[in-house]
């Protein structure tokens, strides 16, 4: 069976002590912003644009930036986390993947304003490290977001 592999970008956003999360439709999971990364995008331009696409907020990345650099090569911002993720799992194996580009960013602001045929505002929560710990999120989101506001507050 071939798995077939997608990249993707996600942003921990951060602001006043608190990431913002939504439940996903399909997946049933609560997590952050982010999706498929654009044949002629970088990672860290696809993850501002699902940001701002998906909540209409305008986030600062906070990554490292290498200084390698000549006239045919570019550092990239790094991104905090690469991670490779099973989508679609069945008896047969693994028929999807992501390879996810996880970066944390800071927003100037809580005022969501989705882009036309995105989830609604009330479909978005800021979410605390307390709430993190105590609602049932996955481990893995918890884990990260607790870790992006630590680093970002």
């Amino acid at each position: 069976m071939e798995t077939t592999r997608h990249f993707v970008a996600t942003v921990y956003v951060v602001n006043d002590g608190a990431t913002l999360l939504h439940e996903h439709g399909k997946l049933g999971l609560w997590l952050p912003p982010g999706g498929h990364i654009d044949r002629d995008e970088l990672p860290h331009e696809a993850a501002k644009r699902e940001v701002r696409e998906e909540t209409g907020l305008d986030v600062t990345l906070v990554c490292e930036h290498d200084d390698v650099s000549s006239p045919t090569v570019t550092s990239l911002p790094e991104p905090v986390h690469l991670l490779l993720e099973d989508i679609n799992v069945h008896e047969a194996g693994v028929g999807h993947q992501h390879i996810d580009f996880v970066y944390y960013g800071r927003a100037d602001s809580r005022e969501l304003a989705p882009a036309d045929g995105e989830q609604g505002t009330e479909a978005w929560e800021w979410v605390g490290p307390e709430e993190l710990d105590e609602r049932r999120f996955d481990a893995d989101v918890a884990r990260l977001g607790r870790e992006a506001i630590s680093l970002l507050e």
